[in-house]
């Protein structure tokens, strides 16, 4: 052991030499960095203090000096990449230094300084702090800098940006010292309020924001019980992580009346070993880098605990008794003790990263370097033993908390795999290199393979067959090369574009980045508010499946009667609208086309001059016949007046005008139902059906016509009176005329379904094939919030109107309002129940995000909306319902203007006292109310979606209660027997069966659980249910990792 003590290694005044309060090695042991109170940092060269005695050295001993505090520097820190320096200071700054590649300047004129050698430049001056700054430290990943000062704050800073992350307000009294767990998973900081209290971290992001920094940072525990009687006379508590994780010593602990180091272990949190032998209160004590094996390990072959003994840690201790002590933790009494070392107390310690040379600063101004032979503290273990120490801790890992055993990290692991080839399909996507499967095979989502591509392929189960490796690969390469160079050609043809300009010249026309089309984005992407609809409707899905009836874009502008009267127009059929298999092939970008509603939702309108300069407006023969009483009942809606005409085709086509059979046979077979209503009251009504302009059947009613509708199964037309026909297909009456208590307003039919609603708000729906209605009728008025509302047109605080209403292949009855609210009616329950509305528009981070996985997650169906063959697919079942009642609210509530007041006053709730999680709170009832619209609905992939996005949330948030009750809500049947025990069987997440929403509960958990897996505070409980489903936590298994897109 040698102890190197330079008479110029000290920060030197006029007067006498000034206080030294901390010293710092940098991470390649070339610098050492010193901070004094004449305000200067000093940067030496440890080169020089190891060949002080030598009289042949001529480098520079000093490499740069820095003065930009104005008062007392307390602390320096080098980062772990060796890239910036940081100091705090009693002028309440902390000042970042950033070594610059460039000469350095020259020195001030008029001092005594030498000329710098290194050039370290201020990039940042932080300010965040109200009293001096005491102490700092960097993660070990240099994520993040956390500062502690006597305003009792501990302040956390990116490492990457140095924006304020949050500030921590836990301590009482001033913060003296602070220090990081190796496995970069906690800190720990000391105040004279006699504790220590551990924090829980995530590394940030770099691009991190205070915002996103809202639930991490969370107090773990507090430790004073070492500490009770402790003095308050010393200037730092400078703690120390040991370098396996296991313990930290903790400075200024008393044991009894005697002063001591506390250790602490990890995990307990407790202080068992107390290092005695100071006379005095330390103030510093400092762990060495490194493990230490205490028998020398053997020279050739691996180095383990067997051959070179057991592995120690040593710390050294210091503090108001000028006496620097070192210790191992093999032995009960020091191995060093150098009493003296300093006239003032010992502020600070430093070891060079080989862990074999120690310095330590006083407050006399003196630097003392401390270097120790081979084998004198034992010998220097391998990195690789460190590490392994610390891979029981997840280092290197960034999650929450420690994993309890190795089920949970191989479970984590699992979770990562599926997640990272998530990521780098949407990436690849991103960067222009995914290039879709090979039509023949359908696409993977989560382990089971959708024949999107393929409508009518049959599938068991929703799985394919299998492939062998071999084919797999070489499936894989044949599309990759071809698709790869239809790319290059068509970048090549774009590249060499030539125009011709107005003088005749030709230039090559400039290729957008855009138009290149190597590829689209697939990335979660959250949309502006204002921004265009027309791009939101086509991200936002399932877009090819909407189980609701047609038109679905609610009224056109003329309202509801322009359209119950049709138009005449002929609308010719756009080449390759015959291809309705592929509706994703809607261009992208271009001119907005004028649409028009048809049978199937909307259709292109296409310009046709006028015949003789006129256009045959139908007419509209007088309003319809109306019992005063409706003026004073509670719910009253708009009547359709009568018009002369009424046309309803059956499928997308074109609305035949009279013609010649040869005109007629050029259009798409089509059945269009066509009502006349005459003049005169006392006439009766004619109703037809023709096709191909042959009369299928006619029939006349005695009353005047005012709805129609029709679906392949039956026609239904309501009339006047209230009275509603039916008919089959070919004209045959149906069912007797059945009389409403009031006159039609709203008519629709799905399949089998027809809905009529009247207009004094009671819905009707019956099943025409079975003969029977799911429920009794039902008022719209608890819709149209009659329980606080007038529903007089004029008054100050006028009711919502009813926009549309629908029917899904169930027989639900769906409806939107203008204040943008959607709802639909539980036949089980006898309850309206709201879907959608505009709280959750502006409350919730998950409104109008049109992530991608909501696109992939198309059903076996994909394609027309109307079974084939006359077979029901439950698959399609209230598909989109909650994405196109949630667009619609954003597109009444959001853009027209009407969000502007609750925008504001959300917006100044949560800068109030106790509505901090606001945001999060809301998101998550959001997601949760999504589930329950999907579970009701029975809509399967919009549930299994929207369940593994709310899991995601709900275990970053750390909701341990909510993630259980999900968990043992999933688990549900699984393990229980069939028979019950005299219960019973409940329904939804309390149904004992095997599957739920139509999904097998198994295949849903293992999701979840796969999700909830890289989350380490909640492995005790995700590693039990991952047992229970067997899962293969093997880390060569990776192959098998289900791929989960949230």
């Amino acid at each position: 052991m040698r102890v190197i003590k330079p008479s110029w290694l000290s920060h030197k005044g006029e007067q006498k030499d000034f206080e030294v309060y901390s010293c710092h090695v940098s991470p390649d042991g070339k610098r050492l960095a010193t901070a004094g109170g004449d305000g200067h940092i000093r940067v030496w060269s440890t080169e020089s203090i190891y060949n002080a005695d030598d009289p042949s050295y001529t480098k520079p001993r000093q490499l740069c000096h820095m003065s930009h505090h104005l008062g007392t520097i307390h602390s320096v820190r080098f980062s772990p990449n060796g890239r910036y320096l940081a100091s705090g200071a009693d002028d309440k700054i902390i000042c970042i230094y950033q070594l610059e590649s460039g000469p350095p300047a020259i020195a001030p004129f008029g001092t005594n300084e030498p000329p710098p050698v290194e050039n370290w430049k201020t990039s940042r001056r932080l300010i965040g702090h109200d009293n001096d700054v005491q102490d700092l430290a960097w993660s070990y990943d240099g994520s993040i800098l956390v500062s502690v000062g006597l305003d009792s704050k501990v302040v956390i800073w990116s490492g990457h940006t140095f924006e304020k992350l949050k500030v921590l307000g836990n301590h009482q009294s001033h913060v003296k010292g602070i220090t990081f767990d190796p496995a970069n998973k906690f800190f720990a900081t000391a105040s004279d309020d006699r504790s220590i209290k551990i924090f829980r971290f995530t590394p940030p992001a770099p691009n991190a924001t205070q915002h996103d920094m809202a639930n991490n940072f969370q107090l773990e525990t507090t430790i004073s019980s070492p500490f009770k009687s402790s003095p308050l006379t010393t200037y730092f508590r400078r703690c120390s992580w040991s370098p396996d994780g296991n313990h930290i010593a903790a400075a200024n602990a008393v044991n009894g009346p005697v002063s001591s180091v506390a250790i602490i272990e990890r995990a307990r949190w407790d202080s068992e070993i107390n290092l005695i032998g100071h006379e005095g209160p330390t103030e510093v004590c400092m762990f060495s880098p490194r493990l230490f094996h205490t028998k020398k390990p053997v020279e050739n072959g691996t180095v383990n605990g067997h051959s070179g003994g057991a592995l120690v840690t040593v710390i050294a201790s210091a503090g108001q008794d000028k006496t620097l002590s070192i210790w191992n933790t093999n032995t009960s009494r020091p191995v060093v003790i150098l009493q003296d070392l300093a006239a003032k107390s010992i502020s600070d310690l430093a070891w060079t990263p080989d862990g074999q040379i120690l310095f330590a600063s006083s407050l006399d101004g003196a630097i003392v370097s401390v270097k120790f032979e081979t084998g004198e503290l034992g010998w220097v273990a391998n990195l690789e033993e460190t590490d392994k120490a610390l891979s029981k801790y997840g280092a290197s890992r960034k999650a929450m908390g420690i994993a309890e055993d190795i089920d949970g990290l191989q479970l984590e692991n699992h979770s990562k795999e599926g997640e990272r080839r998530g990521a780098e399909s949407r990436m690849g996507a991103l960067m222009g290199d995914f290039h879709p499967l090979p039509k023949d095979t359908p696409p993977t989502t989560n382990g089971v393979k959708n024949s999107t591509s393929t409508p009518n392929a049959p599938s068991t189960n929703g799985q394919t067959e299998t492939q062998t490796q071999p084919e797999k690969e070489k499936d894989k390469a044949t599309p990759t090369e071809e698709s790869a160079d239809k790319t290059a050609q068509r970048v090549n043809e774009l590249k060499s574009r030539v125009t011709i300009t107005k003088d005749g010249k030709k230039r090559v026309a400039p290729m957008l980045i855009s138009s290149s089309g190597t590829g689209q984005s697939s990335l979660p992407q959250s949309q502006l508010v204002g921004s265009s609809s027309s791009k939101a409707a086509q991200n936002d899905a399932p877009q090819t499946i909407l189980d609701l009836s047609k038109p679905y874009d609610g009224l056109p502008e003329g309202g509801l009667a322009a359209m119950l009267l049709g138009n005449k127009r002929k609308a010719v059929v756009a080449e390759g609208e015959e291809d309705e298999e592929h509706p994703s092939k809607r261009a992208a970008s271009g001119p907005r086309a004028i649409m028009r509603n048809g049978a199937e939702g909307l259709e292109l309108a296409t310009f046709e001059p006028p015949k003789h300069g006129l256009l045959p407006t139908p007419e509209y023969l007088r309003p319809a016949i109306l019992n005063p009483s409706i003026a004073i009942s509670q719910v009253r809606l708009a009547v359709p007046k009568v018009r002369s005409h009424i046309l309803r085709p059956l499928e997308r086509g074109v609305l035949l005008e009279e013609g010649s059979v040869d005109e007629a046979t050029k259009v798409a077979e089509n059945v269009v139902l066509e009502a006349k209503n005459p003049v005169s009251i006392r006439d009766p009504s004619h109703i037809t059906a023709s096709k191909r302009g042959t009369l299928l059947w006619q029939d006349y009613l005695p009353r005047a016509i005012i709805l129609v509708t029709g679906s392949k199964r039956f026609w239904a037309a309501a009339c006047e009176d209230g009275s509603l026909y039916t008919w089959t297909p070919a004209g045959r009456r149906l069912i007797n005329a059945m009389i409403l208590e009031s006159q039609p307003v709203i008519l629709e039919c799905r399949d089998w379904w027809l809905l009529c609603i009247t207009a004094v708000g009671i819905c009707h729906v019956w099943n025409i094939n079975t003969l029977a209605s799911p429920h009794p009728p039902v008022s719209l008025a608890p819709v149209l919030e009659i329980a606080i509302s007038s529903l007089q047109q004029h008054s100050a605080m006028p009711a919502p109107g009813v926009t549309s209403a629908h029917l899904n292949s169930n027989g639900y009855i769906v409806v939107t309002l203008t204040n943008g609210d959607g709802y639909y009616y539980s036949p089980t329950m006898f309850s309206w129940q709201r879907l959608s509305e505009s709280w959750w528009a502006v409350g919730s981070q998950y409104w109008n995000s049109n992530d991608s996985s909501v696109g992939a997650l198309q059903s076996t169906a994909v394609g027309s909306v109307s079974p084939k063959d006359g077979q029901g697919d439950e698959a399609t079942a209230s598909a989109g319902i909650i994405p196109f009642l949630e667009r619609h609210t954003t597109n009444e509530f959001l853009l027209k203007g009407r969000a502007y007041t609750l925008q504001r006053l959300i917006k100044t709730l949560l800068s109030r006292d106790g509505f901090e999680t606001f945001e999060s709170d809301v998101s998550i009832a959001h997601l949760e109310n999504r589930i329950a619209g999907a579970l009701q609905l029975g809509s399967k992939e919009e549930f299994r979606l929207y369940l593994f996005m709310y899991a995601k949330r709900i275990g970053a948030e750390g909701h341990r209660g909510k993630v259980e009750e999900l968990l043992n809500s999933l688990l549900g049947g699984v393990l229980q027997e069939k028979k019950g025990e005299g219960e019973t069987g409940g329904k939804g997440w309390y149904s004992k069966e095997d599957d739920i929403c139509g999904l097998d509960r198994k295949e849903l958990l293992k999701g979840v659980v796969m999700i909830l897996g890289k989350f380490r505070e909640l492995q005790r409980l995700t590693v039990q249910y991952a047992r229970v489903l067997d899962l293969t936590l093997e880390d060569d298994l990776s192959s098998d990792a289900m791929t989960v897109d949230t």
